[in-house]
């Protein structure tokens, strides 16, 4: 047992320079020790999303998380975002479907008094019907933003919805427009009762701090917070087999670049076992990864009379249930969107026949290891990411073994993984076009799908 100030708490094994400890009380803090720079990301993750809404309350999780910074018992609306802003400091909240974070980055020195405000209001939320109105209005301005004014985002929430039949993974984060506008302030307290608490949030500190210290400022600002008795693991649908492949269409008159997008179900990481969500990753770098040296891109853009002007590959992993594998293509001008489709067949076919070129396979891992290395140099990328995977199920071990994962990854695994995505009965192949006589001139790339939403 280790002791910090206010009572006991049981401590988790950490790994290098990040330590893991539970209060009480059931919170989770997690805390990355980075001295470089005398500051701090303060975040708390609640692993509930947008999957867990109650039928008909799309949207809710992040209508919360704005509410969340309306105010509490003693602290006015917007105050909160005030004192950060007055401290030198920057805050903000995003929601996806397994999490909703809060974060502030400040001066290490600040770190009590963000504790203080964070532990506020998970306990003390209070709001009025004319602060929780005018913000529903926002949240539907919102929608209108990030969504329907992008093709490109309505066409990737309709692909969504077409791939999960069943589970709630089909519901777009931000919510459908119709059921965002019957929420109300009474929903959202009813989410926070069922979901918030202290025994359903990890509290992950990164920066200049010493674990220990961190231990005692949050066993004195979290550890006297009552764990919630009405938490438990939300129950969701989960997907049935899938025995078809489907397909959609969309025109839109704004489309300045069409592309052909399929995307798959694929396996997500699981704690202890990453080996196959290591070999999807290796396999869409080795697909997609670069936009000239790329199996696809060699054979799709850089070659003579080339039919596509981009084409992308991306395996997103991160997730409590299904995880997805996708590609696109973006077809050169005067190629249609079925030759484009038929050349990425054929091309994804060719690699299955010939396998792993062992150069090209040498030059992904020394591309995904130096990315991994570069993302160890952000403390707040750091923060995010363990966060993201701890909200998923994945554990501390995990997230630090990834890079093992990715460097022992074989050609024999990478092509096992591409056998069991590529089931064209677990997927779907979407066509985004502009009118009949539209002429391209849009960008010749293809944006992921957005999986969070700011606040």
């Amino acid at each position: 047992m280790a002791t910090a100030a206010g009572g006991p708490v049981a401590a988790a094994a950490g790994t290098g320079d990040v330590a893991r400890f539970t209060l009480d009380n059931g919170m989770d803090v997690v805390v990355i020790e980075d001295a470089r720079a005398p500051a701090v990301v303060h975040m708390v993750w609640y692993p509930v999303g947008a999957a867990d809404e109650p039928p008909g309350q799309s949207g809710i999780a992040h209508f919360l998380e704005h509410l969340m910074f309306k105010g509490t018992d003693t602290r006015a609306p917007g105050e909160f975002s005030a004192v950060v802003e007055q401290l030198g400091g920057r805050d903000n909240a995003f929601t996806s479907w397994d999490y909703t974070a809060y974060f502030q980055r400040t001066a290490a020195e600040h770190l009590p008094i963000l504790m203080e405000m964070e532990a506020d209001r998970m306990a003390n939320l209070a709001f009025t019907e004319a602060e929780w109105l005018p913000e529903r209005d926002v949240i539907l301005e919102e929608r209108g933003q990030v969504v329907e004014s992008r093709p490109g985002a309505l066409f990737s929430e309709q692909m969504r919805a077409a791939l999960f039949t069943n589970h709630p993974y089909g519901t777009p984060i931000i919510g459908w427009r119709h059921e965002m506008a019957t929420l109300t302030g009474d929903n959202a307290m009813d989410f926070h009762a069922a979901h918030y608490g202290p025994n359903a949030a990890i509290l992950l500190v990164a920066g200049d701090v010493r674990a220990d210290e961190v231990l005692a400022l949050a066993q004195q600002h979290y550890g006297t917070i009552p764990a919630n008795p009405a938490i438990t693991t939300p129950a969701r649908p989960q997907e049935p087999p899938h025995l078809a492949a489907r397909r959609i269409e969309m025109t839109d008159p704004r489309v300045a670049q069409p592309y052909v997008m399929r995307q798959y179900l694929a396996p997500a990481r699981r704690p202890g076992d990453q080996a196959d969500a290591a070999a999807l990753s290796v396999l869409a770098e080795l697909l997609g990864g670069s936009r000239t040296t790329s199996v696809l891109a060699r054979t799709l853009v850089q070659a003579e009379d080339a039919p596509a002007l981009s084409v992308s590959a991306w395996y997103s992993g991160l997730a409590r249930d299904d995880g997805t594998f996708t590609l696109a293509i973006v077809p050169a001008e005067g190629v249609d969107l079925a030759t484009a489709e038929a050349a990425l067949d054929d091309a994804v076919a060719a690699f299955m026949e010939a396998g792993v070129d062992p150069e090209q396979f040498a030059r992904v891992r020394t591309r995904i290891r130096a990315a991994e290395i570069f993302a160890r140099d952000s403390v707040e990328g750091r923060a995010r990411t363990m966060g993201t995977a701890l909200s998923t199920g994945l554990e501390v071990a995990d997230v630090e073994g990834w890079t093992d994962a990715l460097m022992a990854v074989t050609p024999e695994q990478v092509m096992a993984a591409a056998q069991s995505v590529f089931d064209r009965t677990r997927s779907v192949t979407g066509w985004l076009q502009g009118p009949p006589d539209a002429h391209p001139t849009g960008p010749a790339t293809v944006e992921p799908p957005m999986t969070e939403v700011m606040q």
